[in-house]
């Protein structure tokens, strides 16, 4: 599994086909500040979410349910989180689960909003 770089996720908006996920808590996103595309899946709800049907996944998120190939992104505070969610994913089958390591920290960072 690779490491996502902030690179990567900066150029997101070019690649509607793949999905960045924000698995902080709504508080905790709500305090600091999104990256641009991602949808919030708290880590604590993300195996139940992965499972919804893909009608269930469009109607909370606007956007289509991930297929096993698509490629998923995820980032928290500081990367810890977001490594747990990659491989909880993984183990469900989404193979090209990704951890942006750098996550709010180093995005915040790089964009100038801390």
């Amino acid at each position: 599994m690779s490491i996502a770089t902030y690179e990567e996720v900066l150029d997101l908006p070019n690649h509607p086909e793949k999905l960045l996920v924000d698995v902080r808590s709504p508080d905790e996103r709500d305090q600091t500040g999104k990256i641009p595309t991602s949808i919030n899946i708290p880590l604590l709800t993300l195996e139940e979410t992965l499972k919804l049907s893909a009608d269930e996944f469009k109607a909370k998120f606007g956007r289509d349910k991930p297929e096993l190939g698509t490629e998923m992104i995820f980032h928290c505070g500081k990367g810890g989180r977001a490594q747990k969610a990659a491989d909880a994913a993984s183990v469900l089958g989404f193979s090209k689960a990704r951890n942006y390591k750098g996550s709010w920290s180093e995005w915040s960072t790089k964009q100038g909003l801390n």
